[in-house]
């Protein structure tokens, strides 16, 4: 008997380099997302889950200590804005560089690149994020709090603004890491430092003229005034916006030729 194999006109070509990327990504990606917390897939979602954690510590903190919020009546609202952009830079700019570290062994098949893995890394945090964020927003209504900002473009663009930091000085610390993988700990420590000086729990407008220039050097305390801006246009706030714009491009040339000179010159 002769079987009637029918080949489709597809199937003997080779694939494209297109879609040998996509396939590279999605592979990289799926493995991201059920490496972490047991490696099931529905471990990535505390991953999603966090933020909100995160956030109910926080106003339960400043509940419990008696701490009003210096930004309208809403607690929540105020711990919101300051939270999500800074964690949003810190866990993007942080996971890259994981990524980086845990993909490594794969870049000896010819197939996968080692700025593959950046961005397979990065796509997976864009999305995580953007998914707590949408999820933050549900718990808000569901307790009677406004997420709705005054000005949605201010508020987004700031949020973005915050996105492509930590996708810059993420490839920055691949760069650092590749030659001293001790830095993954340090940066740990680096981000912790800013996080709780970034004016997360506090408005740092409203700080002394002396400490509040001081503090605007730090690019997370003006990404938090930028979408603290677009729920409260009348705070006093002046964002540097060519600074903010100077630390992203600066951090994503840097980040690209490090990748390329140093942490290719290591393997």
């Amino acid at each position: 008997m002769v079987a009637d194999v029918r080949l489709s006109p597809t199937a003997n070509q080779p694939r494209s380099h297109l879609d040998v990327y996509l396939r590279v990504l999605s592979a990289l990606m799926l493995r991201d997302m059920r490496s972490r917390f047991g490696g099931t897939y529905w471990g990535y979602l505390v991953q999603v889950l966090w933020p909100c954690a995160h956030l109910g510590i926080l106003v339960g903190i400043m509940n419990f200590r008696g701490l009003k919020s210096p930004m309208g009546d809403d607690t929540l609202i105020f711990v919101a804005t300051g939270a999500l952009p800074a964690l949003a830079f810190q866990y993007i700019s942080r996971e890259v560089m994981k990524g980086y570290l845990i993909h490594k062994p794969l870049t000896y098949f010819p197939q996968v690149k080692r700025f593959d893995t950046i961005v397979a890394r990065a796509l997976v945090e864009i999305v995580s994020s953007f998914m707590g964020v949408c999820l933050i927003c549900l718990v808000l209504v569901s307790v009677g709090s406004d997420p709705i900002p005054s000005d949605w473009f201010t508020a987004i663009t700031g949020y973005l603004a915050a996105i492509s930091l930590g996708i810059g000085m993420g490839m920055v610390n691949v760069g650092i890491c590749s030659i001293f993988p001790g830095w993954v700990l340090g940066y740990i420590l680096v981000t912790l430092t800013l996080y709780i000086t970034s004016g997360v729990y506090f408005l740092a407008c409203f700080m002394p003229d002396e400490i509040y220039y001081y503090m605007k050097w730090n690019p997370i305390t003006q990404l938090i005034e930028w979408v603290r801006l677009g729920y409260n246009p009348s705070l006093p706030i002046e964002i540097d916006y060519l600074y903010i714009f100077g630390w992203i491009f600066s951090s994503l040339a840097i980040g690209l030729l490090m990748e390329r000179y140093l942490a290719r010159a290591q393997q």
